[in-house]
């Protein structure tokens, strides 16, 4: 498994390198091939924000791709905190994945869905109000069920699929009640 640690912001110290490192890869018990996995320790230059040490993973498997990213006053509790966040992500995926093998009634034949690979450009700061990140990505047929696992797995509150089911481009988001809302284009 190949790993990326960068650092922004901070001085990369061969102990601060090492203990990343070795936190992180003990996810490899949770996952079946991780082909890559990219650490970002970096510090927030805002003054106003206590908890400014921060750590973004993001982790590239033949399935899905897992991200996750926290802050803390302390870089080596940040990344204690990111290994936790990505280790319940890691148990609820595999539980997902037993609980949709056991469900009869989402069984579209032996159609897998391909993990959207995301790539993204980086953030310049600005004082109005414009994009600043675009995120492109291949569209894949899944079931609403499955983007929901996707858009948990990169952590975002929205995730664009193409309903399996439909064949139609579709938006499935999280709802502030815990659940999960879909929305399809009129006919």
């Amino acid at each position: 498994m190949q790993m990326i640690v960068k650092g922004k912001n901070l001085e990369m110290t061969e102990a601060l390198r090492s203990y990343a490192e070795e936190k992180i890869s003990k996810l490899g018990r949770y996952l079946e091939k991780v082909i890559k996995t990219e650490i970002e320790l970096f510090v927030e230059k805002n003054p106003k924000i206590a908890n400014s040490q921060c750590v973004e993973v993001t982790v590239f498997t033949s399935g899905p791709v897992i991200r996750a990213r926290e802050c803390a006053a302390d870089m080596y509790q940040a990344i204690d905190l990111v290994y936790e966040k990505l280790e319940r992500q890691v148990k609820k995926l595999h539980g997902r994945r037993i609980d949709r093998s056991h469900n009869a009634r989402h069984n579209h034949g032996n159609r897998q869905a391909a993990p959207p690979e995301v790539m993204e450009e980086e953030e310049e700061p600005s004082l109005e109000a414009k994009i600043v990140k675009t995120k492109s990505f291949p569209l894949k047929p899944m079931t609403p069920e499955e983007a929901a696992l996707q858009m948990d797995l990169v952590g975002h509150d929205f995730f664009v699929f193409i309903n399996a089911d439909t064949d139609r481009t579709s938006v499935v988001y999280r709802r502030k009640d815990g659940n999960y809302g879909l929305i399809e284009p009129g006919r």
